[in-house]
């Protein structure tokens, strides 16, 4: 599923400033629902960076009749005003290799140079990264992947809940780039081995691997070892090679255009998981041919905790910055619990970094995780560049949606925070082996300033969903939203000229269909995608004119 938003700038967006946030010395945390932090949506949220004084909106942008969800986030105004669409791809569609295309949700990225408007419809390219392929029944030696599509979006100003419209986004597919580390073998979504030796290269860090038997299916063969890459977060660079982010490591690994790896970035110390006092990158995640494989202990004792790595990852638009974001706390900060997992940390390099032998963050923040039901985190799914110190990001519930436990979801957003007057806790500080900025209670420490935090889009407003025929809880039927929502990106409605933009969001299906393929063996597993419209006001001033979405058929 894929969402669209629309925004719309009196500053375009290729005008938003570039270089680094600026050093602020921090303040003293304030308590969890002070005005502009978690569980105030719509509330002042502090100082933002200095610069002019924003000019005021056209009437039309915060026309109270129209608005849906509204936030102010460091001095900047966001507002959602209505829902724009949706549209579907087939749950058995299959890509080049003859497998299935499916979890492609987990990360998103279009191509800024070919998007276009031609006559009343939008045209343009999109990149989609599935994760580490079908793993319901154990993980499996899925070659990591990203998948081209030619997204075609049709306007329907005339959607209603009375008399809903049918899909007006369109994905023909296109192509496939399958990704190899750095001599050319197939990565896989394996999970890696307990215990080294891991894989290493000239010029690399140790990279994360597994050791697999047969096919690594469940089928005859003869073995092997190869990297292992749970990859969620993607950048699309002007060359057209990636930036990948991975939940195993947690590492960020750069490939060229046809896929090869050409170089990786290991977090700080304090990030990488470790049993036993060694580094161990297993994710408690048993391959489908052995399930009752036994990881001991289960869970790290410090670092990312099991599945919940480097989920985010965005770029500024000139290229010179990369930021990673946590999907939850590490284990050390409150992972082990998910009541507890609450700050996340968020990385800031510069790209020179792929070169280095030993790269070092350029800066490093930490974010609070928003609160649903009073004490549940909701994980972070997504990461998007807005200015040097805000950004988007998605954070969800997660067991309800299409085929989960629960067909209603609480909360699913994409949400604002903004670093300004945030701690840079980069340093040994804080980044080495067991160092921590909370406790294992996830309680934050006293010198250490996170981002705010500010409330914005809900994803779950069924007076809009429902005009395109789709909707949160009620029937499991195929009009129901899919759990996991993971990507955001983000383009020009007009070029840029009147300083509007969509925004789009797809959701990974966890390959969920009825008729499966991977690498020639028939397996059973679904899709979905949605967009929302956007519109920014002045410098930063932005609201959200309409969303669009993908259902699975």
């Amino acid at each position: 599923m894929l969402l669209l938003s629309r925004l719309a700038a009196l500053a375009a967006l290729s005008g938003f400033v570039t270089a680094a946030p600026p050093k602020t010395p921090p303040g003293p945390p304030g308590p969890p629902n002070t005005p502009g932090s978690v569980g105030a949506p719509g509330t002042p949220a502090g100082p933002g960076p200095a610069g002019p004084k924003p000019p005021s909106p056209p009437a039309s942008a915060v026309n109270s009749t129209s608005v849906v969800n509204s936030t102010t986030c460091g001095g900047n105004t966001y507002v959602y005003q209505e829902l724009a669409g949706y549209g579907f791809v087939p749950s058995d569609a299959r890509d080049k290799f003859g497998d299935t295309l499916g979890g492609f949700g987990s990360s998103i990225a279009i191509d800024q140079k070919s998007w276009k408007k031609v006559g009343k419809d939008y045209k343009g390219t999109l990149w989609a990264l599935p994760d580490r392929g079908w793993n319901t029944q154990g993980t499996l030696n899925f070659q990591n992947r990203v998948h081209k599509f030619q997204i075609t979006l049709s306007l329907n100003d005339t959607a209603t809940v009375a008399s809903p419209s049918g899909p007006n986004l369109q994905l023909k597919y296109q192509d496939t780039i399958r990704f190899t580390d750095p001599a050319g073998t197939p990565v896989t979504g394996l999970d890696p081995d307990a215990i080294g030796p891991y894989l290493s290269f000239s010029g690399f860090p140790d990279l994360p691997a597994a050791t697999y038997t047969g096919d690594g299916f469940g089928n005859n063969g003869t073995g092997g070892h190869r990297v292992s890459i749970d990859s969620e977060g993607l950048v699309l660079n002007p060359d057209g090679s990636f930036y990948v982010s991975d939940e195993y490591g947690p590492y960020v690994y750069h490939f060229s255009a046809a896929g090869k790896m050409l170089s990786a970035i290991r977090p700080p110390n304090a990030y990488i998981p470790l049993r036993n006092g060694t580094e161990s990158f297993s994710a408690a995640s048993p391959p489908v041919y052995n399930p009752d494989e036994v990881i001991t202990p289960e869970d790290p004792t410090q670092g990312r905790a099991n599945n919940q790595g480097l989920e985010g990852l965005t770029a500024s638009p000139d290229g010179k910055h990369i930021y990673a974001l946590m999907q939850s706390a590490l284990d050390q900060e409150g992972g082990l619990k998910k009541k507890d997992r609450r700050y996340i940390r968020l990385l800031q390099y510069s790209a020179s970094a792929f070169s280095s032998s030993s790269p070092v963050p350029e800066a490093e923040y930490v974010v609070p995780l928003p609160l649903y039901n009073t004490d549940s985190v909701a994980a972070q799914s997504e990461l998007h560049f807005l200015t040097p110190t805000q950004f988007f990001v998605l954070a969800r519930d997660s067991n309800a949606g299409h085929g989960a436990a629960s067909s209603t979801s609480l909360y699913r957003h994409i949400d604002v925070f903004d670093i300004s007057n945030a701690t840079d806790i980069a340093g040994a500080t804080y980044d080495a082996f067991n160092a921590s900025i909370a406790s294992s209670k996830g309680v934050l420490k006293t010198d250490v300033q996170p981002a705010t935090y500010c409330s914005f889009l809900d994803f779950n407003v069924n007076s809009q969903l429902e005009r395109f025929g789709v909707h949160n809880g009620g029937a499991q039927d195929a009009g129901l939203l899919n759990e996991k929502w993971e990507s955001i990106a983000t383009v020009p409605v007009n070029d840029g000229k009147d300083g509007e933009y969509f925004v789009f969001s797809l959701s990974d299906n966890d390959f969920i269909t009825q008729n499966g393929m991977f690498d020639l063996h028939t397996l059973t597993w679904k899709a979905l995608v949605l967009i929302l419209e956007l519109r920014l006001h002045g410098w930063w001033r932005v609201s959200l004119q309409r969303c669009f979405g993908i259902q699975p058929r």
